[in-house]
């Protein structure tokens, strides 16, 4: 299938990062990290609404009780968009100061999965971390930069990004939320392109944002490359799947780190993007408590 890339908000994110779809009001929400900012997106209007953070803002989703859950640069909030109001639930990593959250999944369960990462993008400090039934726990330690999770179709594999290696893991997932079999998914070794968020369709094959890669490319379960999508702008964030079928990919893209020459030939960096694709993805899960 070949499909029009559009950019349906030239938002300027500094960072933009974390697209989640909200079937229940037809929105996209997303996050600029840098920026400090919640945005959301209405596909049925097409209009726009954005939310000051009070720091680094990581990922947002929905909460089955109400409102929403989202990560900030120290733990994790409870959001009312109602009213812009933030609520600590649990901080994170208070010993390490120089961290932040960054990027994060819902499982079926309605299980958060999170990672932490070096602000710096200097020492291997961050961690994956699991957050359910107010119990959070340290899943897999040692990444510089994480990215992700995300969880095939059964939920028995989950993919989690070490950025700053340019390494995909996968591992196996057990009822209760236990990970094992940590192994190579994908490794990069072209020069300045770099794995980013992942995402995974309703056949198991995982899309991967790629920073430094100009857009996004779609793997099978087995590692092969299915297919790439090209972006008019080189640091592509992370997809999320969208529209009533869900066949709207949705990509998050950023400015940050361009010099003026790179800006002036990527006008739109930052923006949020989307395009057609074949085969449908997984309705968003909401987090349980």
């Amino acid at each position: 299938m070949s499909a029009e890339v559009e950019c349906v908000w030239p938002v300027a994110a500094v960072l933009g990062e974390g697209p989640v779809w909200s079937a229940v009001d037809c929105r996209l929400w997303f996050v600029d990290i840098k920026g400090n900012r919640i945005h959301c997106y209405d596909e049925t209007t097409r209009g726009t609404r954005s939310f000051e953070t009070p720091e680094f803002s990581a990922f947002v989703f929905r909460d089955r009780r109400g409102g929403m859950l989202c990560g900030l640069r120290s733990g994790l909030y409870r959001f009312d968009p109602s009213g812009a109001r933030f609520e600590p639930v649990v901080k994170v990593e208070e010993d390490l100061p120089g961290n932040r959250l960054n990027d994060g999944c819902v499982d079926a369960q309605g299980r958060l999965w999170f990672g932490t990462m070096d602000n710096a993008h200097e020492q291997p400090t961050g961690s994956l971390y699991r957050f359910a039934h107010g119990s959070l726990e340290r899943m897999d330690p040692g990444y510089v930069i994480t990215n992700g999770p995300a969880l095939s179709p059964d939920g028995r594999v989950l993919y989690h990004v070490d950025t700053f290696n340019r390494r995909v893991h996968a591992f196996d997932v057990d009822p209760q939320g236990g990970l094992s079999g940590k192994r190579e998914f994908l490794a990069l070794s072209e020069p300045d392109v770099y794995p980013d968020g992942p995402v995974v369709d309703s056949q198991g094959n995982v899309w991967i944002a790629m920073w430094g890669g100009w857009g996004v490319r779609c793997y099978s379960p087995r590692g092969d490359l299915l297919r790439s999508i090209r972006l008019p702008v080189s640091q592509c964030t992370k997809a999320a799947f969208g529209g009533a079928d869900l066949r709207t990919l949705y990509i998050t893209t950023a400015s940050i780190g361009l010099s003026d020459e790179q800006r002036a030939a990527q006008p739109l960096a930052g923006a949020l993007f989307r395009v057609r694709v074949d085969v449908p993805g997984l309705p968003a899960n909401e987090f349980a408590g």
